[in-house]
């Protein structure tokens, strides 16, 4: 039972780390979109959305994998950000087009929070401890049950010890969203950089 509620809890967050990383490329293809579709040049803006881009795929994507953030894409995001916040788009492109880019923004920054906050989630680990415990005590359990019987007591022992190493070790790999075996990748950011093209 325990196994299970981890196995949801697991599960979950890797639905939720989908989530956030989905959002975060769908807010910065807004961001690209529409700096080439407004009437003035945004091609300053274009240039650092490709600094963050390329700042979260190179350089914080593995820093991840160690639950660890990357400095260089908090700067990049502060500088789109400062870009997308220029007063002057307003009077250029329209109050409307600067209040969605902004909108974008910050919703480019409350993903890349979240998806930090999951990457660095070690709340599993007094979970994983307990299924452990509860597994040991089931192991001896048997044993004791089985003790005027060996072969059944074997045989017993040897079925939930395999059943319970490849339940545990198949939870295991999707523990960490952006780590292990089974991973999110960035795939879907660097999916972005093909945007560029003669309007980067």
């Amino acid at each position: 039972l325990m196994a299970g509620f981890l196995a949801s809890d697991i599960a979950e967050r890797n639905r939720q780390a989908v989530r956030v990383v989905q959002a975060e490329t769908a807010e910065l293809r807004n961001v690209f979109t529409l700096s080439v579709a407004s009437k003035p040049d945004m091609r300053d803006i274009r240039a650092a959305w490709t600094d963050y881009v390329k700042a979260v795929t190179g350089e914080e994507w593995p820093a991840m994998l160690n639950s660890r953030n990357a400095p260089a894409a908090a700067a990049a995001y502060d500088a789109m950000l400062r870009e997308v916040s220029d007063p002057g788009i307003a009077t250029e492109a329209g109050a409307a087009v600067h209040a969605a880019l902004l909108n974008a923004a910050i919703r480019i920054g409350t993903a890349r929070s979240e998806r930090l906050a999951l990457a660095s989630d070690r709340t599993n680990e007094l979970k994983w401890a307990v299924v452990l415990i509860l597994g040991v005590m089931t192991q001896i359990g048997i044993g004791i049950v089985h003790l005027t019987r060996r072969n059944a007591q074997i045989g017993a022992l040897a079925v939930f010890s395999a059943a319970t190493v490849i339940m545990l070790g198949l939870i295991a790999l999707q523990e960490h969203p952006f780590a292990g075996d089974v991973r999110l990748g960035p795939a879907p950011l660097l999916e972005l950089l093909k945007l560029q093209g003669p309007a980067g």
